[in-house]
């Protein structure tokens, strides 16, 4: 079949996407130097942080209940939109010299806010301006991109602070929210309607289709463990590499490496379709215990990082594998608000892994976090293996087709339909 980027509404959608993620992630970078510059203290930068976290963990479930009830596009449009404004703000706030805590507070609420969402929007884009037989090249290819990001991003941050000031990292990830809407607006994508029903159904039936899928609820916990554990390393892990591995160049050398490690993954996705796509990639994930327990024992240098990198690329790997076999089982007219909830498990653990990291580092020493971590991870992912439906789940060939919207009244009996395989 046609490579994805043939289609011209996946080539607009991707091209939305790079310049939206490539923003967000200079922004993190520019917004911690922009508030430690304004106040001065780590507890301002950790409320910042908050602003932005907190509603979007509150707001994820109803931004997949939108998605669903309106066109993804629609939805995603709004919210660059709403993005644009708010990053402008916060850019010329920086830019006047005259910012002020609360300001950069309130333009992270908003943004926050509008990523919540923003997010479950993805996945149905993706479907409904790709084939099915295109969807894992499609979202192997976003992976990518995803992890060229993160290699990009902070460098592009780095520069325009130290040359031309945070203010402009602000500015111009407002522009690429306003071209990524522009881009959107051109963007034709296939949507299944739901009929209109209350909130609560709506939640109700997205939570439905999760717990129907074993395969896809375990595979949620030991995903949701892994985050918490990556947590674990990144906030213990700076103050680590400049005790034991050497200094803060080691430190930049795993960040990097991991990202690289991320494309390689994602890279590696187009090439590779295992026949149980969900095992191998849960699988894939239980690397990430090596350079947690490596870390924890104060192993070499060389080991950590290149671990690490491993690791990233047993993630990058994961990213697209999940994607299609979650957007080829689960029905369209429920995608937004089933990945909500994949959404909301992800970035719950990070939080409460953040805050007691730092608690247990204090109380029994930093290494006995990390090992703790590395256990879980292992357990988490590696007992995934247990659930018969991981091990037999393949990947489906054709999606699941949706439901109608309005079914017909007084419907003949039908024959026994069993559940659709997971």
């Amino acid at each position: 079949m046609a490579h994805p980027l043939h289609t011209r509404d996946f080539r607009l959608l991707f091209a939305a996407r790079a310049l939206s993620m490539t923003g967000d992630a200079a922004v993190p970078a520019a917004l911690a130097l922009a508030v430690l510059r304004t106040t001065g203290s780590t507890s301002a930068l950790a409320l910042v942080l908050g602003c932005a976290m907190v509603p979007r963990l509150l707001l994820l479930p109803i931004g997949g209940v939108v998605a669903d009830r309106f066109n993804a596009r629609t939805v995603a449009l709004v919210t660059d939109l709403v993005g644009c404004a708010a990053q402008l703000f916060a850019g010329l706030e920086l830019l006047s010299g005259r910012a002020e805590l609360w300001h950069l507070a309130v333009a992270q609420v908003i943004g926050g806010t509008a990523s919540a969402f923003q997010a479950p929007t993805i996945s149905p884009l993706v479907a409904g301006t790709v084939e099915s037989p295109g969807l894992h090249r499609a979202n192997s290819l976003l992976g990518a991109t995803n992890g060229a990001t993160r290699l990009i991003g902070p460098a592009l941050a780095g520069m325009f602070v130290l040359t031309i000031g945070p203010g402009w990292t602000f500015v111009l990830d407002s522009a690429s929210f306003a071209l990524s809407g522009a881009l959107l607006a051109a963007t034709r994508v296939r949507h299944v309607p739901i009929p209109r029903r209350s909130l609560r159904a709506d939640l109700a039936e997205g939570w439905s289709e999760v717990r129907s899928r074993d395969w896809y609820w375990t595979s949620l916990i030991a995903h949701s463990v892994w985050n918490g554990a990556s947590a674990v390393l990144l906030t213990l892990g700076p103050a680590l590499a400049v005790e034991r591995l050497g200094g803060e160049g080691a430190w930049i050398a795993t960040v990097q490496v991991g990202a690289i490690g991320l494309v390689m993954g994602a890279l590696l996705a187009t090439r590779v379709h295992p026949r149980r796509p969900v095992l191998v990639a849960n699988a894939g994930l239980a690397v990430f215990a090596l350079p947690l327990a490596l870390l924890a024992v104060a192993a070499p240098a060389p080991l950590v990082i290149g671990t690490y990198g491993l690791a990233l690329i047993g993630l990058g790997l994961l990213n697209p594998l999940w994607e299609t076999v979650v957007q080829l089982t689960v029905p369209p007219q429920a995608l937004a608000r089933v990945t909500s909830y994949d959404w909301l498990l992800s970035l719950a653990a990070a939080p409460v892994a953040y805050a007691l990291a730092p608690w247990a580092a204090s109380a029994w020493g930093t290494s006995t976090p990390l090992m703790i971590a590395a256990c879980l991870v292992a357990v988490s992912c590696l007992g995934t293996i247990a659930v018969p439906s991981v091990r037999n789940l393949q990947m489906p060939t054709t999606p699941t087709q949706p439901t109608p919207a309005h079914p017909p009244h007084n419907p003949a009996p039908a024959p026994h339909n069993p559940t659709p395989a997971p």
